[in-house]
């Protein structure tokens, strides 16, 4: 499928052109283009109008979708298989958040997300155990979140303090920020991920330790940071003579001995098969849901799954995920761009970016396919961004007129999330800004000089929500998900591992012990002097 692909984008020059893509909007098939590459998916409208993609690409594409058996991988996924081959584990971070009904049809060894899964009667049990442990685990969930939002109503709980780092902290920071306008009643919710004791340290100064709980949030409950953190603040509640520290501690690990053993007074449970950057879903959300409350929290859930039935039920040239994922592979590898900037138009997704950047690129940031081969192409993009209208102050400058095209994605919300007296009309201002610049970046302007000279037909696209409530969230957040999983799927990665982040935690552990001793003896010259300087 790749020599074929590879052969049409040789064989057909205008392809590798930008003018036949975003700017055809203008010349060429503007009906297929407005009809193909608009649709709805939950809670979502996408405009992929002003992608550089053309008919002859999109076609070509579809193909390699088909060729590539990416509709077979996933439904291997919702079929409990162990696609996660590296670590001999399921990927099913999509299950903690079906309804009950879905789950109760998953324990019968019914699987009604989709006709076309094919799972072994093996996989078939081992995800109706699954769903029958997070049903069982539900209740203790909410029990444990709405006991905290009942303590901050009656005045005794002020503040909670989440303490993890990567997919223990951005999905569910993220989250909390974007979600802040349904958190009445709740307590107010921080999180700490950062092992400079400088964050701790700023969090605790507007805290009380009789009126503070803390999440420590550690799937081993190994990490160092997390754990490092956890001691700072358990030291923090002694030293002001918080006798029953195991009540103001609640742990979500797979590691409950040892959580316990740390004084963690509640702990609730994860599993093997929900990856890091995929757990907002499971116990992880533990501060999402007690900021939001239980039917938020619960319509969160929905709204994701609404996402996964689209995905698995929709043919691909109308399936959002497989679209966008198969437009992430047209631009990394046929028209060579190397990055892709989000721009999130509402300021409560400020946090989306820095989530995406580890949901993406811990992913998909890979050089070898599944069997551990080197790959002959380029697989994830530098995904990064910031919330508009800021973004737009400052790096659009080079997004409009610099050397390398950066294709950029647009998230707007047509409701204002605030209610002040000029609201309507800044939310406005907002819209119209998100809206021409992606006017701009299509058709581009142009000057004998120069100097204001645009070359538009840059590509983005144009994510829109109706409103930004609990359901819309987790209907984006899997919809990212899973365009990941195809775009992996596409490139013949294994996405759910991430070998990558261990090398340097492993000689973290070394260079700690050296400035202990100050031995440097074996370290390359570089490191052993930069240590020295440390120590000095």
């Amino acid at each position: 499928a790749w020599g074929l692909l590879n052969s049409y984008f040789d064989s057909n020059t205008d392809n590798k052109n930008l003018d036949s893509g975003a700017k055809s909007l203008q010349k060429t098939d503007p009906e297929w283009r407005l009809d193909a590459l608009r649709l709805d998916a939950p809670h979502i409208h996408a405009d992929l109008s002003k992608s550089a993609a053309n008919k002859a690409s999109f076609e070509a594409l579809l193909a390699l979708f088909e060729q590539c058996g990416v509709a077979e991988h996933r439904d291997a996924m919702f079929g409990g298989e162990p696609i996660n081959h590296t670590e001999g584990r399921q990927v099913m971070h999509w299950l903690p958040r079906q309804p009950v009904s879905v789950l109760q049809s998953l324990i019968s060894e019914q699987n009604p997300l989709t006709v076309q899964v094919k799972s072994t009667s093996d996989a078939a049990k081992r995800v109706a155990i699954a769903a029958a442990e997070v049903l069982a685990s539900r209740e203790a969930f909410f029990a444990a979140t709405e006991a905290v939002r009942a303590d901050a109503l009656a005045g005794h709980v002020r503040d909670v303090v989440n303490i993890g780092i990567g997919g223990s902290d951005l999905g569910p920071c993220m989250a909390a920020q974007a979600l802040a306008q349904f958190s009445q009643g709740g307590p107010r919710v921080h999180f700490v991920s950062n092992v400079d004791p400088y964050a701790l340290e700023q969090t605790l100064r507007h805290c009380e330790p009789r009126f503070t709980r803390f999440i420590v949030q550690s799937k081993t409950f190994s990490t160092i940071e997390t754990r490092l953190n956890a001691q700072a603040a358990i030291a923090w509640l002694k030293a002001d003579g918080v006798s029953q520290v195991s009540d103001h501690l609640l742990a979500v690990s797979m590691n409950a001995e040892a959580a316990r053993a740390m004084g963690c007074g509640t702990v609730l449970n994860m599993w093997d098969w929900v990856g890091g950057r995929y757990s907002i879903w499971s116990a992880i959300g533990a501060p999402l849901a007690i900021a939001i409350g239980r039917a938020h929290f619960e319509a969160f859930l929905q709204g994701a799954a609404d996402m996964d039935a689209h995905f698995v039920q929709t043919p691909a040239a109308r399936n959002l995920p497989v679209l966008l994922a198969l437009q992430d592979v047209l631009y990394r590898n046929f028209l060579g761009f190397g990055s892709r900037s989000v721009a999130p138009y509402a300021q409560a997704l400020a946090r989306l970016p820095a989530y995406l950047q580890q949901l993406e690129m811990e992913s998909n940031g890979k050089r070898v396919d599944g069997e551990g081969n080197a790959l002959p192409y380029q697989t994830s993009a530098v995904v990064w961004g910031e919330a508009g209208t800021n973004g737009q102050h400052a790096y659009f400058q080079q997004l409009h007129q610099g050397t390398e095209v950066v294709p950029i994605e647009f998230i707007a919300v047509k409701k204002p999330m605030a209610s002040g007296e000029h609201a309507a009309t800044q939310h406005r201002t907002l819209l119209a800004n998100a809206i021409a610049q992606a006017q701009a970046f299509m058709v581009g302007k142009a000057d004998a000089g120069g100097h204001k000279h645009f070359d538009g037909g840059r590509p983005s696209n144009f994510l829109l929500l109706d409103a930004l409530t609990p359901a819309s969230l987790g209907a984006l957040i899997a919809l990212y998900e899973h365009r990941v999983f195809v775009a992996g799927s596409l490139w013949g990665l294994n996405s759910f591992d991430q070998f990558g982040v261990e090398l340097g935690k492993v000689l973290a552990s070394d260079i700690e012990k050296r400035m202990a001793s100050g031995d440097v003896t074996g370290l390359d010259a570089s490191t052993a002097g930069l240590l020295s300087k440390v120590m000095a």
